[in-house]
């Protein structure tokens, strides 16, 4: 009877073992973050052999002043730029990113 009842108990103590170490290795899953990274993927269109750090300044200057002077290109751009925003709290903001541009 000793016996049954020490080997009861061993059997208890080595299933609690046995949950104790699953629930910690559980908690340690779940808090473990993997990155995975790749390397971009280019398509033959995404990069120009001509693209120029300087033709592109000029042209973002060139840009900005059709907004800053020609009306019916600065809507056309905030129409392009906002119309299909649905929230009515970021389409006023994109709205309102054009103001600076009014003459």
């Amino acid at each position: 009877m000793v016996i049954n009842t020490a080997t009861i108990l061993a059997m208890v103590a080595v299933c609690l073992a046995i949950t104790i170490t699953s629930a910690a290795h559980a908690q340690t899953q779940q808090r473990r973050t993997v990155t995975v990274k790749r390397a971009p993927i280019a398509n033959p269109g995404d990069v120009s052999e001509t693209w120029d750090t300087r033709r592109n300044i000029i042209d973002s200057k060139q840009y900005e002043q059709l907004l800053r002077t020609n009306p019916a290109f600065r809507k056309a751009r905030m129409q392009t730029e906002c119309g299909g925003i649905t929230l009515p709290e970021l389409c006023q903001s994109c709205l309102a990113s054009f103001e600076r541009y009014r003459s």
